[in-house]
């Protein structure tokens, strides 16, 4: 869910009509209609208030150990337990995996957002030339996990990714690394801060990941980057007092921003991100969340030009270049409006889009589908309670050999919560 981690949760407790809401959409189709995409629009940023990315990555690789993304999917400190039927309420199984009982029971963390090495390469296995199934998942802290206005968690610990080792699907496991952005203190030295984000969207494309930030655009993360850190103390992260010492609140690996896109156009609320392989380029889809069917465009500081002419949540495309893992234009190139609310998750393939949509912590979610220029979104198959993001995954990613196409999704509340893939047809 990508409203303040508050507004979303003490709406759905306060507001007893969004349940009577909810019924009634979720019940009929949902509306669509193309509209003009160049009012949508990105501006490239290479920098923070601290200097360069790049110049403030490479300083804290003088003084850290520097490790990829191989070295740590192979060191793994988690298991997982492979499901071998279908999770909750979702329908059209087809693979997937539930927590260790610390992390389905643990309520200040919470997943949302789901890619996989499917994404990253055509294959499906990472790195390029390699050969690991992988699984990512982002997290956000909660500190009000209960929603009733009062801080049950101090400190703010902000977002966290899951590496999970899928070569063997039967026994899955998976560590925790602390995203960061490089930064300097107010003595110049180099160090780095938490990322007080929801994450609610994840997009693995390349050695490039992209994070959705709900009112400014796109962080990008380069996953051939990441620094080794002391684990001593879960409370502390960046540079220590004793100017030596580096901290990630217990993780022992770390992952600093290295890019961002900023939101410079039409306001649009990025909730969710999903990659598209059948497009020509590849290309990105970002999608909006609302609560009843109407995007909330004053509940935060938004970058950009002003709010649309509707509030009907859009989905909204831009290209991406397969040769450095950027964006290929700054300007989207396809927007849609679909009058659809509580949107978790979406992944286009080509004009056909896919909805995840939620219905509180209770309900089942539902894989929806339209298609660009459309009038209606369809049902396709049921989704677990507290479906989030989708990632697609091609029967075409060889690695894998998946004899048909599947989707993959997570769900978020406490004890319900699953990665998993259901047939992209609701077979």
């Amino acid at each position: 869910m990508t409203m303040s981690r508050r507004a979303i949760i003490k709406g759905i407790a306060t507001a007893p009509f969004a349940g009577a809401a909810a019924g009634v959409l979720a019940a009929t189709p949902a509306e669509a209609a193309t509209i003009d995409a160049s009012q949508y629009s990105l501006t490239s940023r290479t920098s923070n208030s601290y200097g360069e990315f790049a110049a403030l990555t490479a300083a804290l690789a003088a003084r850290l150990p520097t490790v990829d993304a191989t070295t740590v999917i192979a060191d793994t400190n988690r298991n997982a337990t492979h499901l071998t039927s279908a999770p909750s309420t979702s329908e059209a199984f087809a693979t997937g995996f539930a927590w260790d009982p610390d992390d389905q029971d643990v309520d200040y963390w919470i997943p949302q957002g789901v890619t996989t090495s499917a994404d990253a390469y055509g294959n499906g296995l990472y790195p390029e030339g390699g050969s690991n199934k992988v699984v990512l998942v982002s997290w956000y802290f909660e500190t009000d996990p209960d929603g009733d206005g009062v801080d049950e968690y101090a400190l703010d610990k902000g977002l966290r990714l899951t590496f999970v080792d899928y070569n063997t699907a039967s026994t899955p496991t998976y560590r925790h690394i602390l995203l960061v952005e490089p930064v300097r203190t107010a003595t110049g030295a180099y160090s780095f801060n938490p990322i007080r984000k929801h994450a609610g969207g994840i997009m693995w494309y390349g050695n490039l990941l992209y994070v959705v930030d709900t009112y400014k655009g796109l962080r990008v993360f380069d996953l051939n980057t990441l620094f080794t850190v002391d684990t001593a103390e879960k409370d502390l992260c960046g540079l220590s007092t004793d100017g030596t010492t580096y901290y990630g609140y217990g993780y022992q690996y770390v992952l600093p921003q290295s890019h961002a896109y900023d939101n410079a156009g039409t306001y649009l609320r990025y909730t969710t991100i999903g990659l598209d392989r059948a497009s020509t380029p590849d290309s990105l889809t970002v999608s909006e969340y609302s609560l009843s069917g109407t995007v909330d465009y004053d509940d935060g500081t938004f970058n950009g030009t002003g709010k649309p002419a509707s509030a009907t949540p859009h989905v909204v495309r831009w290209p991406l270049d397969y040769t450095d893992r950027e964006l290929g234009s700054l300007t989207a190139t396809e927007a849609v409006t679909v009058a659809q609310q509580k949107i978790q998750g979406v992944v286009s393939r080509n004009s056909k889009h896919y909805l995840s949509t939620s219905n509180g912590p209770s309900t089942k979610g539902t894989l929806r589908t339209f298609t660009s220029g459309g009038s209606t979104a369809s049902a396709v198959c049921d989704l677990a309670i507290g479906c989030e993001d989708l990632s697609y995954h091609t029967s075409g990613a060889s690695g894998w050999a998946y004899s048909e196409s599947v989707i993959w999704n997570v769900s978020e509340y406490v004890d319900k919560r699953y990665v998993y893939a259901v047939h992209a047809d609701g077979s």
